[in-house]
Formats: structure tokens, sequence, C-alpha cells
């Protein structure tokens, strides 16, 4: 019985040993590391380089992603109603290139032109970022709320509940959690299940 009692609590600690390394990334209430990348205004941006910002709704989106796509005229609305309440919008493109042609820096520039992003376009070339986060899909949301000098992490995940239809969404998860940090209170849904592309991962 002993010798059995050893076999099952090795087995249940080598399950939770796997099942807690594979939290990856940052968690809610975490505080969020800065991070200079370059944008397809040819600058390298930071959010330190946002002085006047009281927090951020930073996306992980790309060019190709049918999901990203459907998402791009409602992140440009979220720059145009959040960037003057201090929320501005900092969309970040993790994806391969190699993998993935069409988001390479210079076809964002080119999205970026067509699509007249009113926001910080920035390409995570070594994945970096992506992986600091916990990226996983596009577009993957990630909200951070300033406060004295951290970042904290408030809300992950989507955008709202309705990819397809803009007209039919009944949750704007984002607007909600923005709103509610600006009001002073706490995010009622800190984390939804993003909906998208998978993140194109270097091998």
């Amino acid at each position: 019985m002993k010798k059995l009692a050893a076999i099952v609590l090795v087995t249940t600690c080598l399950f939770l040993v796997s099942f807690t390394s594979d939290k990856k990334g940052y968690q809610v209430g975490d505080d969020v590391s800065d991070f200079n990348l370059k944008s397809t205004s040819g600058e390298m941006v930071s959010l330190a380089s946002y002085k006047e910002a009281k927090g951020f709704i930073i996306v992980f989106t790309c060019n190709h992603c049918p999901f990203s796509v459907a998402y791009e005229d409602r992140i440009i609305a979220l720059q145009a109603k959040y960037k003057a309440k201090g929320f501005p919008v900092v969309a970040i493109n993790s994806n391969n290139k190699d993998i993935e042609p069409e988001d390479s820096y210079e076809e964002m520039i080119k999205r970026a032109a067509e699509k007249k992003f009113n926001f910080n376009y920035l390409y995570d070339s070594t994945q970096e970022i992506a992986h600091q986060f916990g990226a996983a899909r596009t577009p993957h949301v990630f909200i951070v709320e300033k406060q004295k000098s951290n970042l904290i992490l408030k809300y992950i995940g989507a955008i709202d509940d309705n990819t397809d239809e803009p007209e039919a969404v009944t949750k704007k998860y984002v607007e909600t959690a923005v709103d509610q940090i600006l009001a002073g209170q706490e995010v009622t849904t800190p984390m939804t299940k993003a909906i998208g592309c998978t993140i194109k991962w270097k091998k």
C-alpha cells in the first residue's frame, strides 16, 4: 500500500508540474514590462514614449488572418474613441514572415497605408514580445493600466463576441474593460477566449 501511495503521489506531482509549466505569459494582475519595437512609420516605439497615456490597448494582430482583417475597422474605432481618453491602441504583428510572407514588415507598411491605420503598428520580428505576453492568436488583446511606475495587466482576450457581424455584437469586452478602468472600477470580465488564427511561430 505504501508503495502504491508513493506511486500515486509521484504521478500527481508530475501532473501538477506539467500542468503548471504550461502556464505561459502574463496573467491578469501582473506587472507588464515595456518593449521597444519598430513601427510601420520607421520609428522605434515603446510604451514609455506615450507620456500622457493612462494605459494601453495592446492588440496582437497581423495582415493575412481573416479574423484580424474582420476586426481592423473596429481596432481603428477603438483608437479613435480611447486615445484621447488616455488608452491608445498599440498593435503588434509577431507572425513569422517565412511562414506567412503577407505578414512581413514591408507588407505591414503597405497594409497600414491602405487602411489608414491611426495607431502604431509594430513588428515583433523576434517574437519575444508575443512569448512574453503569452499571445496565442490574432487578434489577441491585452489591456494594461498605468499605476505609478507600473503597467498592470487588467484584461486578456477578445475584442467582442461577434467576429463576423459587427452590428450583431452584444458584448464589447474591450470597451467595457477600458470604461471600467477609467471609472476607477474593477474589470468585471478580466478574461475571455481570443478567437482567431494561431500566431505563426518560428521553428
